[in-house]
């Protein structure tokens, strides 16, 4: 792992700058204390990215599961409840991961999860754009499509007019140019430096130059990044309330929360692992007792649920992370700018930020992944399209659980092809029709295997030879035909 520091630091450093206010982001729209993010960002990337096997993806608190954390926040009554509902679905979490429970993620189809990758792409640039001219008003990590505050992904846009600044616009052009261009630089030595850096660099440097020499373009605090000042240690860490284990209310959040950081673990693993460079996989069952590990301690210590995350996933990979270094030294890095450098990092521009996010949602969301699945069929290309849509205008896992049902209802539809032979042989008691199931039939076959038998003549001599099938499939196999 040590071998790939030159890349893996400068890549660590890139995603922490993203993951910041990403934290603080999701603590905030939860309705959770503040520094709440920012504990499940450092366990999600020192603790989760120690134990689990994968290379590039890095965990922490997920905008998917915000509208469940405020849910379980008005049901249980009190935070501290509400940290012993997240420490036991850590422990649901490591059960299910040594009751080998990952494989779920096998059956998850590929439709599914590039459309997955493609909509998180959309949202990236959407939600993106009024941060990059200025319009800070929502957090960074707001995803969801139905705002907060009424508003909703694309009023947004329409509204940027009214809070519209040219110094970010400035830094935003400034930044993107940079970004689009840097690869085609000449200059070698700016080749160990990945350019998301340097447009951090570059941000702070502008806005400082405006307050020197153009105050109308200068970015006040409300458009930098904000790391909270620590007025007292002992109200960093909350502890849960163990006194309320035998609340029903806490046992259904903990299994809530399990299933739905769960399902979107996986769904983040099996996506990180298609846009991996070098298409490193890695086991799910680690990977869920590794966020069951850090749930658990997230809900011990006052952290919110953690998942693996897409866009901090994707913004890592796109950086040039070789190996999980790049995660541990991310969850080092927020853990230390809260306590020794939240004065520096409170320089940063959110807009600088918000040009990384673009281009990484640019790549995610690639036009050739489009006509790749288009040529697949339509039966491929219709769940693809729905899963985008659902996200863009719902929620990321309410969005993939319509685009399985879509994808589900394909399946069935394939599977009512005839996926067995029909033959007519001539035998010694005379003309008779052989019906060959091969050993992939399942109920899935049904409808079709009874569409077949129905359509046959009157009184027809009939073989069905199911010698292939599985010992839990031929015995349990009634096939009836009436006279």
């Amino acid at each position: 792992m040590f071998s790939n520091l030159r890349n893996d630091i400068p890549s660590g450093l890139v995603v922490f700058l993203v993951a910041l206010p990403l934290c603080l982001g999701v603590a905030l729209a939860s309705g959770a204390p503040l520094l709440s993010g920012v504990i499940s960002g450092v366990i999600g990337g020192i603790v989760v990215g120690t134990i689990s096997h994968s290379n590039t993806s890095v965990s922490g608190p997920a905008a998917g599961l915000v509208t469940l954390v405020l849910a379980a926040l008005a049901a249980l009554g009190d935070y501290r409840t509400f940290l012993l509902a997240v420490f036991l679905s850590g422990i649901i979490q490591i059960g299910l991961g040594f009751l080998r429970a990952g494989f779920i993620a096998n059956y998850i189809p590929s439709n599914v999860i590039q459309g997955l990758l493609a909509s998180i792409g959309i949202i990236l640039i959407l939600k993106q754009i009024p941060h990059a001219v200025g319009f800070d008003i929502d957090p960074e990590e707001d995803f969801i499509f139905f705002q907060r505050d009424g508003e909703n992904t694309f009023s947004e846009l329409l509204n940027m007019n009214k809070y519209f600044s040219w110094g970010a616009l400035t830094i935003s052009f400034v930044s993107l140019t940079l970004m689009v261009t840097y690869d085609k630089l000449k200059w070698k030595g700016l080749k160990f430096i990945p350019s998301p850096i340097l447009v951090i660099v570059i941000g702070v440097l502008l806005n400082h130059g405006f307050l020197l020499f153009f105050p109308g373009m200068y970015l006040s605090e409300k458009h930098l990044v904000s790391i909270p000042n620590i007025q007292n240690w002992e109200s960093i860490f909350v502890f849960p309330n163990f006194s309320k284990i035998v609340n029903s209310n806490v046992w259904y959040y903990a299994f809530t929360i399990a299933a739905f950081a769960t399902l979107e673990t996986l769904l983040n693993l099996d996506a990180v692992e298609r846009i991996d460079p070098h298409k490193r996989l890695a086991s799910p069952n680690r990977e869920l007792v590794a966020q069951g590990i850090g749930n658990s301690l997230s809900g011990l210590i006052g952290g919110l649920p953690i998942t693996s995350v897409i866009v901090r996933s994707s913004v890592n990979i796109y950086a040039g992370a070789k190996t999980k270094i790049s995660t541990i030294f991310h969850g080092i890095l927020l853990g230390s700018s809260v306590v020794f450098l939240s004065s520096s990092f409170n320089l940063i521009p959110l807009s600088s930020l918000a040009v990384i996010l673009i281009v990484t949602g640019f790549k995610l969301t690639n036009i050739a992944v489009y006509k790749s699945i288009y040529k697949k069929g339509f039966y491929q290309f219709l769940p693809f399209i729905v899963t985008i849509l659902a996200i863009i205008f719902t929620d990321l896992l309410t969005g993939v659980l319509i685009g399985l049902c879509v994808s589900f209802i394909f399946i069935l539809k394939n599977n009512y092809k005839n996926p067995f032979s029909v033959e007519t042989e001539n035998l010694n008691i005379g003309e008779t029709i052989r019906i060959e199931l091969p050993n992939q039939v399942s109920f899935l076959n049904k409808a079709s295997i009874k569409d077949t038998l129905w359509s046959l003549p009157e009184n027809s001599k009939v073989i069905v030879d199911a010698t292939d099938l599985p010992p839990f499939v031929g015995p349990n196999l009634k096939l009836v035909k009436s006279s």
